[in-house]
């Protein structure tokens, strides 16, 4: 069992990946998360008329921060040397709000998890700006669109 899966040692045990032996290249990701809102409430967060005030920017910086932290909070993830950030909000439907993040390094594994966790923390910083009016909002639909570099080349999302 622990052949297939390289988080594995030969007892069962956790174990983190040496890559110490892979070549540095270029790599990218990008995810992407959603914010559901009740009715109205995105309005106010795009025209900035909330009590918290700039919600956007705040969590654009909290995204960053996140993808720059991404192997302080998951385990197995390699501290990488992140050379660019990218996070955008756009609305979409009535009342979504969709985050989306790209991550880039040149370093010898990749940027997955640094862009969904740069999303994923984004989208949890909107809702804790935005929750005083309107604490049934949902984060949603965090997921990988897609990948450069690496073994595995690229890799994209179909639909």
């Amino acid at each position: 069992m622990s052949d297939d899966l390289s988080h594995v040692d030969g007892d069962g045990r956790a174990r983190m990946v040496d890559v110490s032996r892979k070549a540095e290249t270029p790599r990218m990701a990008r995810a992407e998360a959603r914010v559901v809102f009740s009715q109205g409430v995105r309005a106010r967060v795009l025209s900035g008329d909330l009590p918290k005030g700039a919600v956007l920017e705040t969590a654009r910086l909290a995204g960053v921060t996140g993808a720059k932290r991404t192997s302080d909070l998951i385990p197995m993830c390699h501290p990488l040397r992140i050379s660019e950030v990218k996070i955008d909000f756009a609305p979409e439907g009535d009342e979504v709000l969709l985050v989306t993040g790209e991550v880039r390094a040149v370093d010898r594994t990749g940027v997955e998890m640094e862009a969904l966790t740069a999303v994923s923390v984004a989208a949890l910083t909107v809702y804790d700006m935005v929750k005083a009016v309107d604490r049934g909002m949902e984060v949603t639909g965090v997921r990988l669109t897609h990948k450069e570099g690496g073994k595995s080349g690229t890799w994209r999302r179909d639909g």
